[in-house]
């Protein structure tokens, strides 16, 4: 089995065709004849995160990333930079070339469990994938940490079933529309209503269950196993 998690395998690649081999990749709508094998995030975390704890928590970023710059500059452009002049922000990862966005506080890699620090710190973020994720429904695993720690993510609506990884009214089409979203959550935030939103992005989170992913796993093992056994029997 290959898991092609970065979307780097070729279409035509042999091992796609490969009766010994299955492909499995991180989308919702993966390449013909892969299988849909996503990030997967423990249930037990699912189940601890606290929502009315997570609302009433202090935060003092509006707006926080954390995440390297790869193939990222359109959507940041579009959705970040925007809403970065106008509120507390900070961006964290490896951003090389920042010359376009003066205005933006970069602080450079931090250490993975840094990560949980900027978006407890943070009242939303912005999912933002590269397009060949993007295309596909590929959700990155920058979408638990955020939540878990009470970070509302707003999701590009030109993310292929956006609104399976968020609740619709945190979907957005423009900066202006995350400018928007960013004032309506400040409105609320500490709120009843920011608890209930906050829930609804954990409950999206089921999705990506690691049962879920198992069950995946299992089956593509057992029917490669299954494959084999046939092909010897007719041997």
């Amino acid at each position: 089995m290959i898991w092609d998690k970065d979307r780097t395998l070729r279409a035509e690649s042999v091992w796609r065709r490969s009766a010994h081999t299955l492909v499995c990749e991180a989308a919702l709508a993966p390449t013909h004849g892969a299988r849909s094998l996503l990030f997967p995030v423990a249930e037990d975390l699912i189940a601890q995160a606290d929502p009315v704890a997570l609302a009433a928590q202090r935060r003092d970023l509006v707006l926080g990333y954390v995440g390297n710059q790869y193939d990222r500059d359109e959507p940041f452009e579009r959705f970040f930079a925007p809403a970065a002049a106008r509120v507390d922000h900070l961006v964290a990862g490896k951003w090389t070339k920042t010359d376009r966005w003066p205005h933006v506080r970069f602080v450079g890699r931090i250490p993975f469990e840094a990560a949980v620090g900027v978006y407890g710190r943070s009242l939303a973020t912005v999912l933002m994938l590269p397009e060949r994720y993007a295309a596909v429904g590929q959700m990155t695993q920058r979408i638990f940490e955020a939540v878990l720690a009470g970070c509302l993510p707003l999701a590009p609506a030109d993310i292929r079933f956006a609104d399976r990884f968020v609740p619709q009214e945190l979907v957005v089409r423009s900066g202006r529309d995350v400018l928007e979203r960013l004032s309506y959550l400040r409105e609320i935030a500490g709120t009843q209503q920011h608890a209930d939103l906050i829930g609804a992005c954990v409950d999206c989170l089921r999705l990506f269950g690691l049962s879920k992913q198992v069950d995946t796993l299992e089956s593509v093992l057992h029917g490669l196993v299954g494959t084999t056994a046939t092909e010897r029997g007719a041997a």
